[in-house]
């Protein structure tokens, strides 16, 4: 089925929605690109910003912020699904987290919606270090986290953008649930090592105790939200049962997932972890 009404990319201003959104437009389709601030204002704590957005769609790519896991996401998740099959709407492409129990509660509401839908399940992306909450560590020269020597096979969100779109955009993919990973385990300390030495840069890694990383959160100004996220990221998601390699990008897309090596070399060639003068 090729889908010529609008493609709704909800966070589109985010990691992985900007990604599928520019990958959609570079086929030539007609996206929709929702955020709070966007051209399509949308919002899920506010429900009055749904219907416009759904307005005369075929598909959506559905991220809930700020996590599935959270207490409000499945009511929000189904509500919004029934706005959708209401609205005409014919498939869903939903992330979701690996191995989180809670998410999996939403992976079934969208599994039980009556429209097509496939799930995307995916745990730290790689682009953590370079565009979210781990940049100014690596700026730094010392990441200093609570997590030891579990081992997690870091995604490329480059790979979770392309599957989203095979799925949005191609058939075959209704019904499947893609858990993605790369494609070899590493610790965060791993995960450093590599920076580093693409960078040439001296960058350490420093494992701290859970109850610091909170307490040095909470003294830059995190909103206590974000902070609880992060913890249930570290202590409960980052606790062993993701150590291990999964074919979810090969099945979806017929290619291996990109290599964390490969990440690293990339980002450091924009020179985003080379610290100005000020920071060195």
């Amino acid at each position: 089925m090729q889908i010529l009404t609008p493609i709704l990319v909800i966070a589109a201003s985010g990691k992985t929605g900007r990604r599928v959104a520019d990958r959609l437009e570079a086929q030539g389709r007609p996206v929709r690109r929702a955020s709070r601030s966007g051209a399509t204002p949308f919002d899920w704590d506010d429900r009055s910003t749904w219907g416009p957005a759904l307005e005369g769609v075929g598909a959506a790519y559905v991220v809930y912020s700020p996590d599935l896991a959270v207490p409000a996401a499945p009511d929000a998740i189904t509500a919004f699904t029934e706005l959708a099959r209401e609205k005409g709407v014919r498939r869903l492409v939903l992330l979701s987290g690996r191995g989180e129990e809670e998410a999996q509660r939403c992976e079934r509401i969208v599994q039980g919606s009556g429209l097509e839908w496939t799930i995307v399940r995916a745990s730290w992306f790689a682009q953590n270090f370079d565009e979210g909450a781990f940049h100014e560590l690596v700026l730094a020269g010392e990441v200093a986290l609570p997590a030891g020597d579990v081992r997690e096979p870091f995604i490329d969100i480059a790979d979770i953008a392309d599957v989203v779109v095979a799925a949005l955009t191609e058939d075959g993919h209704a019904g499947e649930v893609y858990e993605v990973t790369g494609p070899r385990l590493m610790t965060f300390a791993d995960a450093i090592a590599e920076i580093a030495d693409a960078t040439g840069r001296d960058v350490s890694y420093v494992t701290i105790p859970g109850d610091a990383f909170k307490a040095g959160l909470a003294q830059a100004g995190m909103p206590q939200g974000q902070i609880e996220l992060l913890d249930y990221l570290f202590t409960t998601v980052l606790d062993g049962r993701n150590a291990s390699v999964t074919d979810g990008v090969q099945r979806a897309l017929g290619r291996p997932a990109r290599d964390f090596r490969e990440y690293a070399r990339d980002v450091a060639a924009t020179g985003v972890w080379n610290p100005t003068p000020q920071e060195a």
